[in-house]
């Protein structure tokens, strides 16, 4: 059962917009639980340039099958050129939370 969920991670320029991102996630189902963490410091590379900008995360709780979806709100809702969307997989977990999860995301079967 662990195999089917995963962590979704992006950054977002600021809070209201990962409000935004995550309110529309739980409105549609895709998401379980969003935590929202303010004021990350990120360092990367971006044309050309090293870059250093505060941010704030979003850590998204979800299936997999469920992540095109998930990318799409982030793409559409988003302000940034590229915008952070990767997935790694929850390999294990609290059985009960794992079921909470379970009943609050949507179903295409």
């Amino acid at each position: 059962m662990t195999g089917e969920y995963v962590i979704i991670f992006s950054t977002c320029a600021h809070t209201q917009e990962a409000e935004s991102i995550a309110g529309s996630l739980l409105s549609q189902n895709l998401a379980a639980c969003v935590n929202i963490a303010d004021s990350v410091v990120s360092f990367f590379r971006w044309k050309d340039r090293q870059e250093r900008t505060s941010e704030v995360l979003l850590v998204i709780k979800t299936r997999r099958d469920l992540f095109d979806a998930v990318r799409r709100v982030i793409r559409e809702s988003h302000s940034y050129d590229v915008p952070e969307v990767v997935a790694i997989p929850i390999i294990d977990g609290d059985e009960d939370y794992l079921n909470w999860m379970s009943g609050q995301l949507s179903r295409d079967d």
